[in-house]
């Protein structure tokens, strides 16, 4: 009997004793290969010595002191690298424990730097549907995963979405690529019209889209004029890079690939790599700027911002990613994982689709390849991939929901970045083994 109160209250979870890189070890001594980082997290694999030495050094030195009584070492130091690396202006670092915190935080920053700016009608956020951006009550509003926020209606902010760039179900047959994704980009500029953009904050948007979609990325030129909008019409782009950031689609921020920058990112999982629940979000300086001449304070905040043991986890996390060149690996194996993945299921009746970035990459299923149907929801092929995949030793992120909500299936790949050659073979072959027994039990 177990008195943990676990994300679902039937399962049997295998207890995780070790980890060693790619690898996790259960109390049987079964080995797993982490294919996903847990949820895209785990972005150095498990027990990285640097990480762990800089954690015992923090914790010997000082683990914890209030913020709103210290500053701290770490969180400096942190702070500083991620600024001056930063692909625009974003010369302050908000750091808080986790993803969802991140996104509360930048929403009501987006807010209250309007209210510092005596525009007090700006209320509300646009964002996509097929979205996510985290399980607090704003952040989940903002968000268009329509499975988690159904239950939590009733208790939400108002926000409104408009359509995601999703290239492989919504571009017409007659669109190029560049049409279609300025034809999506311009939905924004409706809604905005629509609302009014005195009333508007921002437009919030994941650079890649992770766990929703299935790392759907955008068509070139989508963002460049979602930045016009938004700068045309006066209102803030929040980039979600919780999931995408941090190196995980070979560059720092996912953003740089496409030649914008947010006003506000936020970063969680890549970040601290796992060994220690961080997020930060990146505050461009004319926001900081109008709260510091305003009122000077952000009237937001939680127990373990900027945390000394999670910072300085944090920042050898970066330092390791920098030092091991683990960016420039991250396309190299990404695009060998991305051919390997085409030549294994590129034919395959039931993979609709195989997208993504560097080491971020999702395959869609479908029911029938030539129509793009997607099974039954009653199906439940997401689940059954987990379970097939976890009995032959495989971690992946299957989710269902892909093309609305409710229908669809996909599984999210995003290996560490120190994964070897050999293991990118081994994700794959186990990958296809577990696709194989899923589709048996449909039968």
């Amino acid at each position: 009997m177990t008195h943990v109160f676990h994300r679902h209250t039937h399962s049997n979870l295998p207890f995780a004793v070790s980890g060693d890189g790619a690898y996790i070890v259960d109390q049987t001594g079964k080995t797993y290969l982490d294919a996903s980082g847990g949820a895209a997290v785990s972005c150095l694999g498990h027990s990285h010595p640097e990480v762990i030495r800089a954690i015992k050094d923090q914790v010997d030195a000082i683990p914890f002191a209030h913020t709103a009584f210290f500053t701290n070492e770490p969180l400096e130091q942190l702070a500083a690298h991620l600024a001056t690396r930063a692909p625009g202006p974003l010369g302050k670092v908000y750091v808080v424990s986790g993803g969802s915190e991140a996104m509360e935080a930048a929403l009501k920053m987006g807010r209250q730097y309007f209210l510092e700016r005596d525009e007090p009608s700006k209320r509300l956020y646009i964002a996509r549907r097929q979205s996510y951006h985290g399980n607090t009550l704003g952040a989940l509003a903002t968000g268009g995963n329509l499975w988690r926020r159904q239950p939590y209606d009733p208790l939400l902010i108002q926000a409104h979405h408009i359509a995601p760039c999703y290239a492989y179900r919504e571009q017409r047959t007659d669109e190029t690529a560049k049409t279609y994704a300025l034809r999506a980009a311009d939905e924004l500029e409706e809604k905005i019209l629509e609302l009014g953009a005195e009333n508007v904050i921002g437009f919030v948007a994941e650079p890649i889209v992770g766990a929703t979609l299935g790392a759907v990325p955008p068509e070139p030129g989508y963002f460049r004029r979602i930045r016009e909008i938004c700068d045309r019409h006066g209102i803030l782009l929040i980039l979600d890079e919780v999931m995408c950031g941090m190196g995980r689609t070979g560059t720092l921020f996912a953003c740089e690939q496409d030649g914008i920058c947010g006003d506000l990112i936020a970063i969680a999982k890549g970040l601290g790599g796992g060994y220690q629940p961080v997020g930060a979000v990146m505050v461009n300086e004319q926001i900081y700027q109008t709260i510091h001449q305003g009122t000077g304070f952000f009237q937001h905040g939680h127990t373990y911002l900027g945390h000394a043991v999670a910072c300085a986890a944090a920042l050898a996390v970066q330092h390791v990613i920098e030092h091991e060149n683990l960016l420039e690996r991250v396309q190299t194996m990404g695009a060998l994982l991305m051919e390997s993945l085409v030549a294994e299921f590129g034919e395959h009746p039931h993979v609709g689709d195989i997208r993504g970035r560097g080491l971020f990459v999702g395959l869609e299923f479908v029911a029938d390849k030539s129509t793009k149907s997607p099974f039954e929801p009653s199906l439940e092929v997401h689940r059954r991939l987990k379970s097939a995949a976890m009995d032959n030793g495989l971690i992946c992120y299957p989710m269902g929901g892909t093309v609305d909500g409710r229908q669809g299936s996909h599984v999210l790949l995003a290996p560490p970045y120190t994964v070897s050659q050999n293991q990118l073979s081994d994700i794959v072959d186990r990958l296809a083994t577990s696709l194989d027994t899923t589709l048996e039990t449909l039968d």
